[in-house]
């Protein structure tokens, strides 16, 4: 089944907590993540609100990648939503769980816009390629 979109939707459990309040360096990696997943980055922003936690978002021509991070909990949640053909967004899960380190993951993928429900004939081809969001 054909669609717009890739989302994982990805848990961490039992990560370094103080890596989970380092905003400067988590925005980094989701940076670095969205480049490994093929992805053109538009822009980010991010916070670390107190006493702890981040949340950001990297927003990519291709849709955006996500974080919500409570490190009392050593916990993090991430979104990555990939369009197009081109971006995987495995590449970028496989390096964020390489920096974050969780003892255990829990991942599942959504297809965004399946075809048949936009009401897209499976057989075009995918037609937002580069430039995709951007103005």
């Amino acid at each position: 089944m054909k669609s717009l979109g890739r989302h994982l939707l990805i848990e961490f459990y039992d990560c370094n907590s103080d890596v989970l309040d380092d905003v400067a360096g988590i925005e980094e990696h989701m940076r670095t993540a969205a480049r490994k997943a093929n992805s053109t980055v538009v822009n980010s922003t991010f916070h670390r609100f107190s006493p702890y936690g981040v949340s950001g978002v990297v927003v990519i021509a291709e849709s955006h990648l996500s974080i919500h991070t409570w490190p009392e909990y050593k916990y993090a949640a991430v979104d990555l939503f990939t369009c197009g053909e081109s971006v995987n967004p495995w590449k970028a899960f496989e390096y964020l769980k390489e920096f974050f380190r969780p003892s255990r993951e829990s991942v599942m993928e959504l297809k965004r816009g399946e075809y048949d429900k936009v009401g897209i004939p499976e057989s075009s081809n995918y037609k937002a390629t580069e430039g995709v969001g951007i103005a």
